[in-house]
């Protein structure tokens, strides 16, 4: 599929699908619309055309073409970006920064990047960045870094805030000025420098 050349439009058969499927459908093709193609490429008439959803269900759910895309965007890359609790927050950290780093490297980040310079000038994209993914991504980091204080691991002065700042800001930072590569090497660096100024003492854990 080129940008020259639109899908057709979706034949479906008869009979109104349920709104969960239809809901599903329209993220599979706004997620895959946007990676493949970027936000340049992205519109609503495109979407309604490859999922067979019609533009007002669209509008309906969306407000914008911004929070669809932003939809998508999630849709596409939550299963990549699970969190694991195995009760080991070294190895929990480090798991899923190098899947963050990996996603990050591929069409996702120059999808997450297009996404975030939109929303500079776009305050409707802008909060719907922090509430439909940036929020929640950032808790489940924040609730997993607040667990391990918990157990112990992790000292009780630390702020589970900043280490998340620390880590995904950093990946961020090579996303958005490309000075260094984005690797797993470096995924790995983020935690083994990190990890010393924030782990308790021995004597400190239950």
């Amino acid at each position: 599929m080129t940008r020259e050349e639109p899908p057709a439009p979706v034949r479906r058969g008869r009979g109104r699908r349920p709104a969960a499927q239809v809901r599903a459908e329209v993220l599979d093709a706004a997620g895959r619309i946007l990676l493949e193609d970027g936000m340049a490429a992205f519109t609503m008439e495109r979407v309604a055309a490859v999922s067979g959803a019609s533009k007002v269900t669209l509008y309906k759910w969306w407000p914008s073409k911004g929070a669809l895309a932003l939809d998508g965007y999630r849709h596409a890359v939550e299963h990549r970006l699970e969190f694991d609790d195995t009760g080991d927050i070294e190895a929990d950290l480090r798991t899923q920064v190098r899947s963050f780093v990996e996603v990050l490297r591929g069409p996702a980040g120059r999808a997450v990047a297009e996404l975030i310079g939109q929303a500079q000038t776009d305050p409707e994209l802008a909060a719907a960045f922090r509430e439909v993914y940036s929020g929640p991504r950032r808790a489940l980091a924040v609730d997993a870094v607040t667990r391990a204080r918990e157990r112990g691991q992790i000292r009780a002065d630390v702020d589970p805030e900043t280490v998340v700042d620390q880590l995904w800001g950093a990946g961020y930072h090579r996303l958005l000025i490309p000075d260094q590569p984005l690797t797993e090497d470096f995924a790995d660096a983020l935690i083994r420098h990190l990890l010393p100024g924030i782990e308790s003492r021995p004597d400190e854990r239950g």
